[in-house]
């Protein structure tokens, strides 16, 4: 399959580029600033709608891992809500969106992440941008085809973990251990979204991960 990757030169997104192309996917890594890359690569924004349309000829997926906060220039995810719509319905292809933990329940019936009082206020600004792109996906016109993988609470960089091959699914809840701690390494993090691309399971539906 031919994935299109915007946003390809983070954490989540660099293992997911990784794991899919060791399975034998190709992969096009799209960012602001490509040189850290490896080919194939394009150099663009997912806010120009003509270069996505472009960039994403004959693609499978277009998967989105960038940040929910905004951009230098001020435009944030949000704003290219339009454009995935738009290419999707042109393409024919499957939007896959890296996520955020922050909309999660804590437990069932439960308040979100974002609403306890444990979540620092300085992250939320962030969370609460990417809680928007999540609401506008399910809102999105019938025929588009999308999931967006929310991680667990402990995950990224700060905490890379190592790759157990495999995880355990949910769907508006954090996903727990039996000490309640609510992790998933960036490798695993990486198979499940991987497995979703090519055994799809959640059409049109956020789902989360962890152990």
């Amino acid at each position: 399959m031919r994935l299109v990757l915007f946003g390809a030169t983070g954490f989540a997104s660099g293992k997911i580029l990784r794991e899919a192309r060791q399975r034998g996917h190709e992969v096009v890594g799209v960012a602001r600033h490509v040189e850290s890359l490896a080919e194939p690569r394009e150099a663009g924004s997912l806010h120009d709608e003509k270069f996505v349309l472009d960039a994403t000829a004959g693609a499978g997926a277009l998967i989105v891992a960038i940040p929910g906060r905004p951009m230098p220039d001020g435009t944030k995810l949000f704003d290219a809500v339009p454009t995935l719509f738009a290419t999707a319905n042109r393409r024919g292809l499957r939007i896959g969106v890296v996520g955020g933990a922050s909309s999660l329940r804590v437990a069932d019936g439960g308040p979100r992440l974002i609403d306890t009082s444990e979540f620092p206020d300085e992250f939320k600004p962030e969370a609460g941008a990417h809680a928007e792109v999540l609401a506008a996906l399910q809102e999105a016109p019938a025929g588009v085809d999308w999931f967006y993988v929310s991680p667990p609470a402990n995950f990224g960089a700060h905490a890379p973990g190592e790759r157990t091959g495999s995880y355990r699914l949910g769907g508006d809840v954090l996903v727990t251990n039996a000490d309640g701690n609510s992790s998933i390494s960036g490798d695993d993090y990486a198979i499940a979204f991987v497995d979703e691309l090519e055994r799809p399971a959640h059409r049109r539906q956020r789902f989360t991960v962890g152990y």
